[in-house]
């Protein structure tokens, strides 16, 4: 007899992706209530450039964050 070893199932990287995505999305949400936040806080120009400027790295990140989990989802999906 052959001895194979145990298949890989890729469908296990459908929840963790879903998750990661979750995180990602979360992410980006807060990223709009910052912005939303600092935009009725009344901050001067230079604040609020600055302000947005860390923000758009951050949403960077999350929207890169989500992608990612997508990304696992749709591998889990098609080659599970």
């Amino acid at each position: 007899m052959e001895q194979t070893a145990p298949s890989l199932d890729l469908s296990l990287l459908v929840w963790p992706g879903a998750l990661i995505a979750l995180l990602g999305i979360i992410a980006i949400l807060a990223c709009v209530r910052s912005v939303m936040k600092a935009r009725n806080a009344g901050l001067s120009n230079e604040e609020m450039v600055a302000h947005m400027q860390k923000m758009g790295a951050w949403n960077m990140a999350a929207l890169g964050v989500s992608a990612i989990g997508l990304a696992l989802m749709v591998m889990g999906l098609l080659l599970g």
